[in-house]
């Protein structure tokens, strides 16, 4: 196990939900503030809280809680798997109450291997769709009234869950999926680049949970760059984009939330599973990284994405008539000025592409030029960096404070770097960035990480967007034709500002199949030219 366990969700104030739970069972609200205390009230006056043991998969005891009307009226139901954390589902203690005083039968449960529940922890295989549909059980059964609808949401990890046993569970009619994965293999793997950061976080979020032997051996299997067929097959099984055909089947609904800068589950596997979605679906794209920005809606605090979940649920669960059908598909945070923009579909966010060619003497041009060579010593890392931690630099993009990066400390020597002539005006990046650019490995196996900034007149630069890429087959001394997809982006380059492309060799995020001190020579073939498209809109 990886060592200094930590939280996917660092915001969170256990002791201060666990006081809200007391609360709901005792009817003391003394040591709440008013806003909490009138939560629990709220849902006292209705409905009835109680701990919950469910029994899961081959009899596994799974840990929950119940919010319970009583009447015999005709009501929907929602169920809600648990992130994955240590504190199983208590950081849905507030908003589970919230669904329960507007007339929700309700119950979370710790998923298995996490917190109070039994059994060990799969990712999202087939025990705990299982566990799901026995949950779901479970609360009907304990329903006083006829049940109308069912739904289920989670936040991270259980919202795979939620999207897995919908696909497999016909009964479920909507789902609220907030900070997702839609591929595994991608989250594990980008373009042939391990995701090492991604895996040791997961690894130390569960640092009190227990993993399944299986799940023990793949992760570290990922780490060490073993058995990566055996790894993505894995995945595959537990990646809502390999059930599309069974969401699609019934056109479930899906509500998706993500953050531009998700550093855990990269927001372009997430798209790529929303765009294959034909029933109705939405996706709010918002600045910061894994789960901030749903973060103050699980404390109990207004919060426009729980806003919109519960706006959906209402609608699609209770029918009601709240306009969000009519709202587009997508809704856009822009870096960093936070304007929201709405759209019909993730397709209509692009309205042109501007592309522009790498040239020699560092510069983006509009014309392509054959003929020049900007070599990359591998194996040393650079100031360009995807982020300087995983999840908590997330909170202070949040508040308004990205990192800030020094662009002429940058050694030219250990990256290649491009810079665009500076905006006339403000240049409105929305979509896909896609990177073509060819180079020259001396030796097998290579990895470069490419970084977009946005550079100010002072030479100081924030993050727009990155990705990695590897070639793991091309024999030693061959030209490699890479095409990349950026991580998907809404920011606004200020006028004045310049667009600059770097790429290195090292970044402690990703996996290196670089040989140390090796170079990568970057070049741009007549019949082939390296250029950055730049989606617009």
């Amino acid at each position: 196990m990886v060592p200094n366990a930590f939280s996917l969700h660092p915001e969170l104030d256990a002791a201060a939900l666990r006081a809200f739970v007391s609360a709901l069972e005792s009817g003391d609200v003394t040591d709440l503030a008013p806003a909490r205390a009138a939560q629990v009230a709220d849902s006292r006056a209705v409905a009835v809280f109680g701990r919950v043991k469910v029994a899961g998969a081959e009899g596994d005891l799974l840990d929950g809680a119940l919010w319970r009307h009583t009447g015999s009226l005709p009501r929907p139901v929602i169920v809600m798997p648990s992130p994955w954390t240590d504190l199983g589902w208590l950081p849905y203690a507030v908003q589970a109450t919230v669904f329960a005083a507007r007339g929700y039968n309700v119950l979370a449960y710790s998923a298995r291997g996490f917190a109070g529940s039994e059994g060990e922890a799969e990712v999202a295989g087939p025990l705990d769709v299982a566990d799901g549909r026995r949950v779901l059980d479970h609360l009907i059964e304990r329903t006083a009234g006829p049940v109308t609808r069912i739904g289920f949401l989670g936040a991270s990890y259980g919202s795979v869950i939620s999207q897995l046993v919908a696909a497999h569970d016909d009964r479920v009619d909507a789902v609220v999926a907030l900070s997702t994965w839609g591929d595994l293999g991608e989250v594990f793997q980008e373009n042939r680049t391990r995701h090492v950061a991604a895996v040791e976080t997961l690894l130390r979020a569960a640092g009190r949970a227990r993993l399944s032997p299986q799940t023990q051996a793949v992760l570290e299997n990922v780490l060490a760059g073993r058995d990566m067929e055996g790894a993505l097959r894995w995945a595959e099984q537990r990646s809502p984009f390999g059930h599309v055909k069974e969401l699609n089947r019934r056109r479930l609904p899906v509500y998706f939330s993500h953050a531009w800068h998700e550093t855990l589950f990269p927001v372009n596997q997430t798209l790529k599973t929303f765009n294959e979605l034909t029933g109705p679906k939405r996706i709010d794209l918002s600045v910061g990284d894994h789960s901030g920005p749903e973060m103050t809606g699980m404390a109990g605090l207004p919060n426009r994405i729980w806003t919109t979940a519960h706006r959906w649920l209402d609608h699609h669960l209770k029918g009601a008539d709240n306009g969000i059908a009519d709202e587009g598909q997508v809704l856009a945070e822009v870096m960093w000025g936070r304007t929201l923009e709405p759209r019909p579909t993730w397709h209509s966010v692009t309205e042109h592409v501007r592309r522009l060619h790498l040239v020699d003497g560092g510069e983006l041009a509009d014309a392509p030029e054959a003929g020049w060579s900007a070599g990359v010593l591998c194996g040393v890392d650079t100031p360009a960096v995807v982020a300087d931690a995983i999840v908590r630099s997330g909170y202070d993009e949040m508040a308004g404070r990205p990192k800030r990066y020094r662009t002429g400390d940058i050694d030219r020597a250990v990256a290649a770097v491009w810079t665009a002539d500076p905006e006339p005006e403000t240049a409105r990046l929305r979509g896909t960035p896609r990177l073509r650019v060819t180079y020259r490995a001396a030796n097998p196996g290579s990895t470069f990480v490419a970084y977009l900034l946005d550079v100010a007149p002072d030479g100081t630069g924030h993050l727009v967007t990155h990705a990695p890429y590897s070639d793991l087959e091309s024999p030693p001394d061959s030209l490699v034709a890479a095409d990349v997809e950026l991580q998907s982006t809404a920011y606004d380059v200020p006028r004045g500002h310049r667009l600059m492309l770097v790429i290195d060799a090292r970044d402690p995020f990703y996996a290196d199949a670089n040989l140390p001190r090796a170079t990568l020579a970057f070049t741009s073939p007549e019949p082939t030219p390296s250029y950055l498209d730049l989606p617009l809109g």
